[in-house]
């Protein structure tokens, strides 16, 4: 079977990330002794530097890691929490009836950094300079920015002219756009983490002591400082079309604290998948399987209609269930989210499934015999009679924005994050999905050199939903890493980008790999697929139904079968879907450690290294 690149196999470690720099940085911390621990962080880092239309050091990190010693998993929650002054009540007394997409008003406590630190404090080896060193070298003497920063300033360059001038200084260097290939330097962002490195090693004592150092550098320090200045004092626009300031404060940065969990996991056949917590959307990855357990998946071979179909159908269920009970906030009921995933349940859920029809309506299921609640899907519509949408939506954005009237038909708006696994040479995994902050989130503060992310547009305003926007209640995000174990003993880590799709694009390969025996690399570049069934989880939240967007290298025939299924089929260009990327580890016959890994080919910049 052809592949667009080999499968990785070694011994001594290996790494697979959505850009090339952040897999080297990882394979070369490993090379200089470091663990899968200290290369990940080392790796997060640098992706926020050199894919910052994705992500950047203002957002979030949710992490999975295998730790070999303790033999066991953890998860690290590293998405920060709304502000005490965020509320509905707030909201809705400037006139809004949904968190803006961009701007300052969806700004939550920035976790990426806290949650790459305690990761390296509790697991690594290597010092604070040391994993910094990479990312502050690319930052201060230059990296080649990718096609797809360019198109991502392009899009929003009117914005950053007009309005966003702190933004225009970093990414429009003499009022004009950067060229792709060419080296970019980003002195404000070097010299914040140069100045963090500086204060903690005078601050701290130790490895762990430095560490701590700067992780109250970042929350009750200068960092802190300049944000909450920056928010109470800067009024920008949104996507209101009006200018707010940000609720963002010194207070809610200190009160902060990253939490590390047990995830939650579902067997499947000899594998048990690890997920984080139903504060993300991991356990959408959980219903899916165990529905899809009593699915006959092997008697459906990957790429036919049959495959796709009951896939898709998973989807949907697991999707609606998101929607109506997924989240931290007081609606929450642990016992409810717990049953979501009990086999009795899900096998109920499967019954719904029709083998040869497509469902067409949104199914929220009743777990204890609990009615869900639902909110308002009508306030997209109201939200855009009177939205600016220029600028873009929630999400990244990379063209030119068509009329609203044509949302509905032209699926350009791109969704996208960043990922890296890695396993060491000891078989330590980690698999990490960094996002949030992104050069169009939020104008870049200028002390700082980097914008906020605004991942509060995942809460509702309605009350009482377990997703309802709530103060000082972390929403609930897209970002979901995933694991693996077969046989009780670990083997995989993997993930992807792509907003509402991560854990549809997952799920496929999971069991392209699990069911059908395809190596990692082969269940990658296969031909992929997500369905659009519920509200988007960014701004503006448009609901839309039964829609199957599919590669077009699936076979015509099958593309026929599932429209005459019911499904309303759209067929993407050949390489379109997904953004995998996977590292496993097995035993040979002999004892031995064995590492592969597989990146995406999509897009040009993923890349899997090893040896």
């Amino acid at each position: 079977m052809f592949t667009t690149r080999p499968e990785i196999a070694g011994t001594f470690g290996v790494a697979s990330s959505t850009h090339w720099l952040a897999s080297q940085t990882a394979m070369g911390v490993l090379e200089r002794g470091g663990n899968a621990f200290d290369a990940a962080v080392a790796a997060g880092f640098v992706l926020q530097v050199v894919e910052p239309h994705l992500n950047g050091p203002g957002g979030e990190v949710p992490i999975l890691l295998w730790s070999e010693r303790e033999r066991r998993m953890h998860a690290v929650r590293g998405q920060g929490c709304a502000p005490a002054e965020a509320s509905a009540a707030a909201f809705r007394a400037l006139g809004f009836e949904q968190v803006p997409g961009i701007g300052l008003l969806a700004a939550t406590v920035p976790g990426a950094f806290p949650a790459w630190l305690t990761m390296l404090r509790e697991h690594g080896t290597w010092s604070l300079a040391g994993v910094l060193a990479p990312a502050i070298g690319y930052a201060r003497d230059g990296f080649p920015l990718v096609p797809r920063v360019a198109e991502a300033i392009l899009a929003v360059r009117g914005l950053f002219l007009e309005h966003w001038h702190s933004s225009a200084e970093v990414w429009l260097p003499g009022g004009k756009l950067p060229q792709p290939g060419s080296l970019f330097r980003l002195p404000a962002l070097a010299a914040t983490y140069s100045r963090i490195v500086e204060i903690a090693e005078r601050e701290g004592s130790g490895r762990t002591g430095v560490i701590d150092a700067a992780i109250r550098t970042w929350q009750q320090g200068f960092v802190a400082r300049e944000i909450d200045s920056y928010c109470r004092g800067t009024a920008v626009r949104d996507s209101s079309g009006e200018a707010h300031a940000g609720l963002l404060r010194y207070e809610d940065m200190a009160a902060w604290r990253v939490a590390t969990e047990a995830p939650l996991t579902a067997q499947f056949g000899r594998y048990t998948v690890a997920k984080c917590g139903f504060w993300s959307q991991g356990p959408a990855f959980l219903q899916q399987i165990g529905m899809l357990r009593h699915a006959g998946l092997e008697q459906h071979a990957p790429g036919t209609a049959g495959f796709v179909h009951r896939i898709t159908e998973a989807a949907k269920l697991a999707l609606a269930d998101r929607l109506a009970w997924y989240g931290a906030a007081s609606g929450a009921r642990a016992d409810a989210q717990q049953a979501l995933l009990s086999d009795a349940y899900l096998r109920e859920r499967w019954a719904m499934v029709d083998p040869g029809r497509a469902s067409e309506v949104l199914r929220p299921g009743e777990p204890l015999g609990l009615a869900p609640r639902l909110p308002d899907l009508d306030v997209s519509a109201r939200t855009l009679r009177t939205a600016d949408t220029r600028f873009g939506v929630g999400e990244p954005t990379f063209a030119a924005l068509p009329p609203v009237a044509e949302w509905a038909e032209r699926e350009i708006f791109v969704g996208d994050t960043c990922h890296i696994d890695v396993i060491d040479r000891h078989g330590n995994m980690v698999a990490a999905t960094p996002s949030g902050g992104w050069l169009s989130s939020s104008p870049a503060i200028p002390a700082l050199g980097f914008a906020l992310n605004t991942r509060l547009q995942m809460s509702w305003l309605d009350e009482g939903l377990p997703s309802s926007l709530e103060p000082r209640v972390a929403p609930c995000t897209t970002l979901s890493p995933s694991m693996a174990l077969r046989d009780g003993e670990p083997c995989m880590a993997f993930g992807t980008p792509g907003g509402d799709q991560q854990d549809q694009w997952s799920v496929g390969f999971f069991l392209r790999h699990a069911v059908h025996g395809l190596n990692l690399q082969q269940a990658i570049d296969a031909p992929a697929w997500h369905v659009k069934h519920a509200p988007g989880s960014f701004w503006p939240r448009q609901t839309t139904l039964n829609t199957l967007t599919l590669e077009s290298r699936f076979d015509p025939e099958t593309l026929e079968q599932l429209r005459a299924m019911g499904h309303q089929v759209q067929v993407g260009d050949a390489w379109s879907e997904s953004r995998m990327s996977a590292c496993s580890r097995e035993h040979d016959a002999q004892g031995r450690l064995v590492l592969r890994a597989g990146a995406n080919p999509r897009g040009m910049q993923g890349y899997a290294v090893g040896r």
